[in-house]
């Protein structure tokens, strides 16, 4: 019997996605480079091993399955993709569908859709090994044909909220994945500000890990009820048997990263979006492996860290101002999302968006519900202007200024959150000091400018004259 679809690539995300359309009622057949790996996972596919066809080459994968054949593609980003679209067109029909999966950038999906010989789409899959074995959030990009072809199947995999599937298309070429970017930015942003607000309670304020767990714990059943803060919980909760302590103490800090964030800022620059709170959040992972240049910092300047007086702040004021960095976080990345749905010409309808975000995918958070309804109410405005988040604004940015002040006066590095509120301050001031930079640029480049009293362009100051 020949099977329903096809996959390529069982490494951690790819074997739990097989197993994941197996289980709910697919017939698969898979193919790794490595033919033990191939044979062990099906070995270990327990009672969904029926459903699962293991093959031994590419052809014999192609030949397992029904026409006209859907192949997900679950190989590293980069070249293999493309090597893998090379090995398989010549063994494929003209209506057999190819299905990149993994985290590509999405300029080279935008490329290999224009390129492609026969049928490709390009999709985001978020949640980690969890998500893609038990229900991922999917962003589907490409010909919206092809993505009926294989919806189907991505929505009855995808996890569900209230009952629908966190999986859409939502538009033309790349558009999948670079939803899956924007993501990933926002992932960035959120742990690193989760992460700031634990080392202002570890170093501003002496609390222990566990003690910090316990905070963050009381925290995710309310308002900053999220994954991420439910796992940040449990992470400073832990106890390591090998020496006795908090784990998160015996853990090095040097944050890992596989360049999604990266390809968010440098995309972001090109958009002109403003995203200062995901790219500090990046910079702050390349400082955070430079682990040597940090130590000779400090036996240079001192320790920056210092306690802060008793009383100065509360978990109250941290959860607050943790709620306001999240809300402009993500108000940056819906923005960036709007940009590039004008820039290239994409549907990216940003409700969508955010409910294929609800559940399954790494920042699935309960205020996502919210923002999917102020985005539905105006797609065109800044999310942190939807009467909702303004009002939550108003009441927590006071503890997100008094947080990132205390952080400064006491050596606390909050990068993300320090760059949240300068682009708050900036949202709400309508006189700002670019006509400094004007005058700038007109005196050494006669760049020109405009004036308010006079609309039109091309005014120079007096030194034009010199």
């Amino acid at each position: 019997m020949p099977s329903d679809i096809g996959l390529i690539g069982l490494g951690t995300m790819g074997a739990a996605l097989a197993l994941n359309i197996a289980e709910n009622g697919f017939d698969i057949a898979v193919w790794n480079r490595t033919a033990k790996t191939t044979e062990t996972f099906h070995q270990n596919a327990g009672d969904l091993a029926a459903r699962i066809t293991p093959t031994e080459s590419l052809q014999q994968l192609v030949g397992a399955l029904k026409e006209p054949r859907i192949i997900i593609l679950m190989v590293p980003a980069g070249d293999p993709v493309d090597e893998q679209i090379s090995a398989l067109r010549p063994l494929l029909g003209p209506d057999d569908l190819l299905i990149d999966a993994g985290n590509a950038n999405f300029h080279d999906t935008n490329r290999r859709l224009r390129a492609a010989t026969g049928l490709f789409i390009g999709i985001g899959v978020s949640g980690g090994e969890d998500g893609a074995r038990h229900g991922p959030s999917i962003m589907g990009g490409g010909d919206p044909a092809h993505w009926q072809r294989a919806a189907p199947i991505l929505e009855a995999i995808a996890v569900k909220y209230d009952g629908t599937a966190c999986a859409k298309w939502l538009g033309e070429e790349g558009a999948g994945h670079f939803v899956k970017a924007v993501h990933n930015g926002i992932e960035y942003a959120d742990m690193q500000m989760i992460a700031e607000v634990y080392g202002v309670m570890r170093d501003g304020m002496g609390m222990t890990a566990p003690d910090i767990g316990a905070v963050l714990s009381r925290w995710n059943d309310g308002a900053l009820r999220s994954y991420l803060v439910e796992i940040s919980a449990e992470v400073a909760k832990a106890h390591d048997a090998a020496t006795d302590r908090p784990l998160l103490d015996v853990i090095v800090d040097a944050a890992g990263q596989k360049g999604t964030g990266r390809w968010t800022v440098i995309e972001a620059q090109h958009l002109a979006a403003p995203i200062p709170a995901i790219e500090a959040a990046v910079v702050a992972r390349n400082l955070s492996s430079q682990r040597n240049t940090r130590a000779q910092g400090e036996a240079i300047f001192g320790a920056a860290p210092q306690a802060l007086a008793a009383g100065t702040l509360d978990t109250e004021c941290l959860a607050q101002a943790l709620i306001a960095g999240k809300i402009l976080c993500y108000a940056q990345g819906f923005g960036m999302i709007a940009a590039a749905a004008q820039q290239f010409g994409w549907s990216l309808p940003l409700p969508e968006i955010a409910r294929v975000w609800r559940a399954g995918c790494i920042i699935r958070s309960d205020m996502l519900d919210d923002m999917a309804d102020a985005l539905s109410e105006d797609s065109t405005r800044n999310l942190a202007f939807a009467p909702y988040f303004a009002n939550h604004l108003k009441t927590s940015h006071q503890a997100l200024r008094r947080l990132v002040a205390q952080a400064a006066l006491h050596g606390l590095a909050v990068p993300a959150l320090g760059s949240g509120l300068a682009y708050f301050d900036t949202l709400r001031t309508s006189r700002g000091t670019a006509n400094m930079i004007q005058g700038q640029r007109d005196y050494f480049g006669l760049h020109g400018f405009m004036r308010l009293d006079d609309n039109s362009t091309g005014q120079h100051g007096p030194w034009a004259q010199e």
